[in-house]
């Protein structure tokens, strides 16, 4: 008899590693950065008028720009309240005190005579240090000034923790507009501000034809796509690792239940600082890019309270706590902001033959205001969530009623089992009677007595 050959399975080709959401994600910004700088460099250029006017219309260069470096303030943002779950309404000071180290750092002297330069391509009077070096020092000094305001708010959660915030932005705010005279020295030029801070240096980038100094031009503007998208690219890779880290997982549960999260051995007080420090960080690099980048100079007016609103509007939008949907955000918004309405108006005027173009930017605020109530009423969760935050967006609500139909429910079941707790114990004194004959005889003379 022949004994059955056992066959080996065919094995299916294994397939190649998968690539997780935030590296899909993270290809796909370089590839936008990268596809924006060919496009503007070399693409437009060759094209006919009528298609450059299309893109330059509607997506300037210096829009592309400004975006970017909202970007910046809305990652910073999201650190705080995104991951962390404390609400700032005050994050406009990081933002200034990031442009103010710029003008103090790469400006002509407008208070003090010395001339200073380090790895910069600036020869005029002044101190002009390196663009590069400026964001670090920077976001190291607004970082402290992360922790000098986080100290003091450590016991306060909620609408507490964001009027103390907001404090904090508007005392700074006040300190620069009346800084020309702080015990009789001008520290910040007081509501005239710093007019002429220095353009982004190039260093060893020159000899493949890059300029020497990138100047607010539409040539120059290209390049500066490079830069801030390199910044951009910075702050993502570092909310992300400590997202995924032993912090960033302390944060999410403070976020979650502060209580719960002490309880099971978080460093509230560490956690917390560490959350200021690093937003405020992201903060002083994105005040150094629109101070050297955008405008080119830095005031008081530039840092009031709607700006803050502004970027938590932002990160609101995208979805809180997702980096992909805060930068997604503050790119819609901040185009709106720059050219979108602007060329909505313009649209609209060609189509039914209005005058919107002028008066439409002038309600952008109220415009955001009820695209704001919108997404409160129809999509709470944000444009792109964090997994998290939609689960517990979704999760309907316990109203009064349900609770006292809860409660209800409950008493009913309580006596249900207490009336069928008092019949067993009935039966089994009926019980017992009957395998007592002295007892059952008596319960039979009661019974004939009351019937009598």
């Amino acid at each position: 008899m022949a004994t059955p050959t056992l066959s080996r399975p065919t094995s299916t080709p294994s397939k190649g590693p998968r690539l997780s959401g935030n590296t899909v994600w993270a290809l796909g910004y370089v590839a936008v950065i990268i596809g924006l700088f060919l496009l503007y460099q070399l693409l437009l250029p060759n094209l006919v008028d009528s298609v450059n006017s299309v893109f330059y219309s509607w997506l300037p260069v210096s829009t592309i720009n400004e975006c970017l470096m909202w970007a910046i303030m809305a990652l910073g943002l999201n650190v705080v309240v995104g991951y962390a779950g404390l609400l700032d309404l005050g994050y406009v000071a990081f933002w200034a005190l990031g442009g103010y180290t710029a003008g103090w750092l790469m400006a002509a002297p407008f208070n003090w005579e010395w001339d200073f330069s380090l790895m910069s391509a600036v020869t005029t009077p002044g101190t002009h240090i390196n663009f590069w070096l400026v964001c670090i020092i920077a976001g190291c000094l607004c970082a402290l000034l992360g922790i000098i305001i986080g100290a003091p708010t450590l016991r306060l959660r909620g609408d507490y923790l964001a009027l103390v915030t907001l404090g904090f932005g508007e005392v700074i705010t006040q300190f620069f507009k009346n800084s020309n005279d702080i015990a009789g020295l001008n520290v910040a030029n007081g509501d005239g501000g710093i007019s002429i801070i220095d353009p982004i240096g190039t260093g060893p980038f020159v000899v493949v034809g890059v300029p020497q100094k990138l100047l607010n031009n539409t040539a120059d503007n290209v390049y500066k796509i490079l830069v801030l998208g390199l910044l951009v690219g910075f702050c993502l890779f570092v909310s992300l690792r400590i997202r995924e880290g032993r912090l960033g997982r302390a944060w999410l549960a403070i976020r979650e239940d502060e209580l719960a999260a002490s309880m099971m051995g978080v460093p509230l007080v560490k956690a917390k600082l560490s959350a200021y420090a690093v937003g405020a960080f992201f903060g002083g690099i994105g005040g150094v890019a629109n101070a050297s980048a955008i405008t080119g100079a830095v005031s008081p007016s530039g840092f009031d309270f709607g700006k803050s609103v502004l970027v938590l509007l932002m990160v609101v939008l995208g979805g809180m706590g997702n980096v992909w949907g805060v930068m997604i955000g503050a790119f819609l918004l901040s185009w709106l902001n720059s050219a979108g309405l602007t060329q909505i108006g313009v649209q609209i005027d060609d189509w039914f033959g209005t005058s919107l173009a002028g008066t439409l930017p002038r309600y952008n605020y109220i415009i955001l205001g009820v695209l704001l109530v919108l997404m409160m009423l129809f999509r709470r969760e944000g444009l792109i969530p964090e997994k998290r935050t939609k689960a517990l967006m979704n999760t309907p609500n316990r109203t009064e009623m349900e609770a006292l139909g809860a409660d209800i429910t409950e008493a009913e079941e309580e006596s249900e089992a207490i009336a069928a707790s008092d019949a067993a114990q009935d039966a089994e004194i009926a019980a017992s009677a009957e395998l007592n004959p002295v007892i059952a005889e008596q319960d039979e003379r009661e019974r004939n007595e009351s019937d009598r």
